[in-house]
């Protein structure tokens, strides 16, 4: 599947190597849902390959796209709190 550049990736899942906690937006997505470290992106954002998930989040805006990613995987009450605390970095907000 080829990649639609939703953005939803940078978004909902957390992002060890960046230290992105889960449904943040990633720091170095731009307005346009592009990426503005690409060339000197991380691996695991280097590796990462659209998939079926990616056809199973399809909507019309990135944020119900990410809403959609974090029902899949039953994680839309872990990111409300991590957003709700305002928490910046995943190593603090796995911290509780």
């Amino acid at each position: 599947m080829e990649c639609t550049l939703c953005g939803a990736c940078c978004v909902a899942p957390d992002i060890a190597a960046l230290d992105k906690p889960l449904g943040v937006r990633c720091p170095h997505l731009t307005a346009d849902n592009l990426c503005s470290v690409y060339d000197r992106r991380p691996d695991v954002c280097r590796s990462y390959q659209a998939d079926e998930v990616c056809r199973l989040i399809e909507a019309p805006t990135l944020e119900e796209r990410v809403g959609k990613y974090l029902a899949l995987f039953e994680l839309t009450d872990e990111a409300r709190t991590v957003r709700e605390h305002g928490c910046s970095s995943m190593r603090k907000a796995r911290r509780g």
